[in-house]
C-alpha cells in the first residue's frame, strides 16, 4: 500500500505540473507568421530573436530549436542571426488538402533552462494548379421528349487550390442545344448543371459532342476541358429509387484488399433497356476511386486499396444509379473506418548529446518526444529506459522527455553507456518502439602516469660504444588519448651530479636509455638518478622512479710492474750470495692490475733465465727464488725475464727483467763494468705522479729507515767491517705494500746494504731482510678513493 500510494502522489505530481505549465502557457499569445507556398529554401520567414525578445548570443547558447507538431523539418532557425528560414518547399496542397486557413503549428524550445513558444505559420495558396476532370469523357443520355429547361448533372473538375484559385466558372460549346448553370454546393464548392433550352430530335441528331471547360480565378486564370457526349434516347418516364437516402458501414483499418463493403441496389419501375440500372460513384474524389469500387451491375462496393484509419476516418461517397432510359437517382454512402492497434509508438529526437565529461554532475543527454498515431488506448504510451544504469528520465513538456545522467561519471570505470528507450502503448496487442543511443564518457586527466617498477637496476660494459642503448623505463597512464600520452625526462638530481647530463640521455616518447659516451669503470663504477613521466593532459600530471646505473667491469687495464722500476735510467741489480740455499728469497716482482675481480688476478711467470734450472718464480706472488744452490760453474751475472698476466679475457700481460749478480761476500764482490745505459726514456705522466706520491708519503718513513741500516752496517764486525759503511747511493725500494687485495706480495722486505767507497768496485753485502711494523691497510673506501696513490710507487 506504502508503494502504490507513493506511485498514486507521483502521477498527481506530474499531473499538477502540466496543468500549471498549461495555464502559463495560455497567457503567453502565440506567435503568427505567414508565407506564399513553394517559396524556394531558405526562404526569410521572420526573426525569431527579435519577436521574442532574445540577444543572439542567449539564443545560441541555450540551443533554440524549432520543432514542428507532425515532427517534419518544414523549418529551421538560424542560431547566427535569429532568422526563421524555410528548410523545405511548402505545398499547400499536401500539407493541408482542401483545408483553410492552411496552418502549420511549432513551438520554439530553448533549454537551460527548457522553455517552449507556441507559433504558427500560414501557408497562403497561390495558383498553381488547374482544374481537372477525372472523366477524359462524359457520356450523358438524354430523352427526345425532354422538355426545354430540363437540367442534368454533371461531373465535377477538381482543383487542388483554394480560394479565388479555386475553381470559379464553368463554360460549355457549342451551345446550340444546351447551356451551363452553375449549381452551389455549399464549402465553396460550384457543380455544373447542363440545361437544355433547344428540344432534341433522336432522328435528327443522335449524339452532341460538347466541350465543358472549367476556369479558376487565379491570374491569370487556369482551365481544364472534359468531352461531353450527348446520346438522345427514346422517351423513359421512370427514375431509378433507392430504398434509404443514406447507407452507413463501418470497416476495420486491417480489412483485405478485395473485401465486400456493401451492395447498393435500386428499383425501376419500367421495362426493358429502360429498367435496366447501372451503378456508379458520383462526384467521387480521387481518393474514394482508388480506395473503393462499385460494380455498375450489382451495386457490390468492394475495397481495392488498403485503408488507413491515421490517413482517412471516414468516406462519403455519392452513388448513382441510371436507368437505360438516362434517368438517374442518387444516394450517399457513409463508410467509416474503424482504428486497431497498428502504428508502433515513434521517438522522435530533438537534441542529443553522444559524448559527456566524466567526472560532470547531472548533465543533459537528449530531448525527445514520443507519439502513437492511433487512439483510445491504442494512442496511450508508457516510457522506459534500463534500471541499471546512471540516467534518469524526466517528462518536461507534452509528451517531451528529458534523458539526464543521475551523478558524475567515471570513464576509467565505465567508458560507454548503451541506453535504450522502450516505448509501449497500451492497444491489444500491445506494440512497443526502442530507440538506442551510445553515450561516451569523455576523458578527463585525473591519474597521473605509473612506472612498471619503483627502482630500475641497469648493467652497462665499460669502454662501450657511445649512444648505447642500456635498458628502458615504461609507465602506464589510466587516461585516454592526449591525457595517456606519457612523456619521459630526466629529473635534476637530490644532490649535485654536474656530469649527469653528460653520461645518460632519455628518449621522451619511449622511455628508452642510452649512454652518451663510454665509461670507464675505474673511475666511476656506479652512479643513481630519478627519471620523471609526465602525461599531456591540462594540467599535467607527473610521477618518478629511481635508476641504478651499474658499470660493469672490462679487461682493459694491464698488469703495472711496481718493482722494479722499469723505466729507471738504470737497471735494478739484485746480490745472489753463492752461499745460499735452495728456496732462498732474491727478490720479489711487485704488479698491481687497475681493473676488478677476475680481471686483476695476477700470475707471475719466469719466461727468461741466463741459467734457466737456477731460479724460480712463485706464480701467485711473484716471488723469485733459487731452485737449487749456485754453484761454481754459474755465470756471476745472470738475465731473468719475468712474465706477469692477469685472468682477463683476452688477458693482458706484461714482463719485467731482472739482473742478478752472483757475489761470494761483500769484501771482494765481482762488479763487472757498468754496461752502457740505455737511452734514457722519456719520462711518462704516470711515473711522474706516482714519483712525487710516493716521495710525499714515505719521505720521512725512508729517511729513518736509511740511517737504521747505516748505523747497523757500521756496527758490524768481520771483513764487511774494514770498508766504509754509508747509507746507498743508489735508492732502492724501502717498502712494496700490496693494496690490490690480490694476494700478489704478502710481507714487506727491507734489505740492509753496506757499499765500501772505492775507485774500481763497490763492496754488496746482504743481510737477512726483516719485517718492520706496517701501519694495518685502509678499508675499502679509503683505498677506492686514493686508489692512484696507493696502487703507485716511485723510484729515483
Amino acid at each position: 500500500m506504502g508503494i502504490r500510494g507513493m506511485l498514486t502522489l507521483q502521477k498527481r505530481q506530474v499531473l499538477v505540473f502540466f496543468v500549471l505549465l498549461g495555464l502559463s502557457q495560455a497567457g503567453i499569445e502565440s506567435l503568427r507568421y505567414s508565407v506564399a507556398e513553394e517559396r524556394e529554401i531558405g526562404f526569410f520567414v521572420a526573426n525569431l530573436a527579435r519577436d521574442l525578445g532574445l540577444g543572439l548570443q542567449e539564443l545560441s547558447s541555450r540551443e533554440a530549436q524549432v520543432v514542428c507538431d507532425d515532427s517534419e523539418k518544414h523549418l529551421y532557425l538560424d542560431l547566427l542571426t535569429g532568422d526563421l528560414l524555410l528548410n523545405e518547399k511548402l505545398d499547400r496542397e499536401e500539407l493541408c488538402g482542401s483545408t483553410k486557413p492552411c496552418v502549420l503549428h511549432f513551438q520554439v524550445v530553448l533549454e537551460n533552462p527548457l522553455q517552449f513558444f507556441q507559433a504558427e505559420l500560414h501557408v497562403r495558396d497561390i495558383n498553381d494548379h488547374s482544374p481537372t476532370f477525372l472523366d477524359k469523357e462524359i457520356i450523358i443520355k438524354i430523352s427526345e421528349s425532354t422538355t426545354i429547361g430540363t437540367t442534368f448533372l454533371m461531373e465535377s473538375a477538381q482543383d487542388l487550390d483554394v480560394g479565388n484559385n479555386s475553381l470559379q466558372n464553368y463554360t460549355i460549346s457549342p451551345t446550340s442545344h444546351f447551356y451551363i448553370k452553375i449549381r452551389d454546393g455549399g464549402g465553396g464548392k460550384i457543380y455544373p448543371e447542363l440545361v437544355l433550352h433547344r428540344v432534341l430530335d433522336h432522328e435528327v441528331e443522335s449524339e452532341l459532342r460538347l466541350t465543358l471547360t472549367a476556369l479558376d480565378g487565379g491570374s491569370p486564370p487556369r482551365s481544364g476541358t472534359t468531352l461531353v457526349l450527348i446520346k438522345v434516347l427514346d422517351i423513359n418516364d421512370n427514375s431509378p429509387e433507392f430504398a434509404q437516402d443514406l447507407y452507413e458501414v463501418q470497416v476495420l483499418e486491417d480489412t483485405p484488399i478485395g473485401s465486400w463493403i456493401i451492395t447498393i441496389s435500386a428499383k425501376d419501375l419500367d421495362t426493358g433497356n429502360y429498367g435496366k440500372l447501372s451503378y456508379t460513384f458520383f462526384h467521387a474524389s480521387e481518393d474514394i476511386r482508388k480506395t473503393f469500387e462499385i460494380n455498375p451491375l450489382s451495386g457490390e462496393v468492394n475495397l481495392i486499396s488498403q485503408l488507413d484509419f491515421e490517413t482517412i476516418q471516414s468516406y462519403s461517397i455519392n452513388i448513382q444509379a441510371t436507368d437505360g432510359g438516362g434517368l438517374s437517382e442518387k444516394c450517399a454512402l457513409l463508410i467509416k473506418v474503424l482504428d486497431i492497434n497498428d502504428n508502433p509508438p515513434e521517438v522522435i529526437m530533438s537534441s542529443i548529446t553522444n559524448t559527456i565529461p566524466e567526472n560532470a554532475p547531472e548533465t543533459l543527454v537528449a530531448l525527445f518526444s514520443v507519439r502513437d498515431h492511433d487512439t483510445g488506448d491504442n494512442g496511450r504510451m508508457v516510457c522506459s529506459i534500463q534500471d541499471d544504469l546512471p540516467f534518469i528520465m524526466k517528462p518536461t513538456f507534452k509528451n517531451f522527455f528529458t534523458l539526464v545522467s543521475e551523478k558524475a561519471l567515471d570513464r576509467e570505470s565505465r567508458a560507454e553507456y548503451n541506453i535504450t528507450i522502450t516505448v509501449t502503448d497500451l492497444g491489444t496487442p500491445r506494440l512497443k518502439t526502442q530507440h538506442n543511443i551510445i553515450v561516451l564518457v569523455s576523458d578527463v586527466n585525473d591519474n597521473a602516469p605509473t612506472f612498471t617498477q619503483t627502482s630500475y637496476t641497469l648493467f652497462i660494459p665499460e669502454n662501450s660504444s657511445p649512444a648505447l642503448h642500456i635498458g628502458s623505463v615504461s609507465a602506464t597512464d589510466r587516461d585516454s588519448g592526449t591525457n595517456a600520452k606519457v612523456t619521459y625526462s630526466l629529473l635534476p638530481p637530490l644532490h649535485p651530479h654536474p656530469g649527469l647530463a653528460s653520461l645518460v640521455s632519455i628518449n621522451a616518447d619511449t622511455g628508452q636509455l642510452f649512454a652518451l659516451r663510454a665509461l670507464d669503470y675505474e673511475a666511476l663504477r656506479a652512479f643513481d638518478f630519478r627519471v620523471g613521466a609526465t602525461d599531456r593532459g591540462l594540467p599535467a600530471l607527473s610521477s618518478e622512479a629511481l635508476v641504478r646505473v651499474r658499470v660493469l667491469d672490462a679487461n682493459d687495464n694491464a698488469p703495472f710492474v711496481l718493482y722494479p722500476l722499469q723505466n729507471a735510467s738504470a737497471p735494478c741489480t739484485e746480490l745472489l750470495p753463492r752461499a745460499a740455499d735452495a728456496g732462498y728469497l732474491l727478490t720479489k716482482v711487485v704488479a698491481v692490475d687497475a681493473d676488478a675481480g677476475q680481471n686483476a688476478w695476477l700470475s707471475y711467470q719466469l719466461l727468461k733465465a741466463t741459467e734457466p734450472g737456477l731460479f724460480s718464480v712463485w706464480a701467485h706472488n711473484g716471488e723469485v727464488r733459487t731452485a737449487r744452490p749456485p754453484g761454481e760453474r754459474d755465470a756471476p751475472k745472470h738475465r731473468l725475464l719475468v712474465l706477469v698476466r692477469d685472468h682477463g679475457e683476452p688477458p693482458l700481460s706484461a714482463s719485467v727483467t731482472l739482473h742478478v749478480l752472483l757475489v761470494d761476500g761483500f769484501s771482494q764482490p765481482y762488479l763487472p763494468a757498468p754496461e752502457a745505459a740505455p737511452e734514457r726514456a722519456r719520462p711518462d705522466s704516470l711515473t711522474v705522479y706516482l714519483v712525487v706520491a710516493l716521495a710525499a708519503v714515505s719521505s720521512l718513513f725512508l729517511c729513518s729507515l736509511l740511517l737504521f741500516v747505516a748505523l747497523r752496517l757500521c756496527a758490524r764486525s768481520g771483513p764487511a767491517a774494514r770498508g766504509r759503511c754509508s747509507a746507498p747511493e743508489g735508492p732502492f725500494a724501502g717498502h712494496l705494500v700490496d693494496v690490490s687485495g690480490t694476494g700478489t706480495l704478502s710481507h714487506s722486505y727491507q734489505y740492509e746494504v753496506c757499499l765500501t767507497g772505492g775507485t774500481g768496485t763497490d763492496e754488496f753485502k746482504f743481510l737477512k731482510p726483516f719485517f718492520p711494523n706496517l701501519p694495518p691497510q685502509s678499508t675499502g673506501e679509503e683505498t677506492e678513493g686514493n686508489a692512484i696513490v696507493r696502487n703507485s710507487f716511485g723510484f729515483q
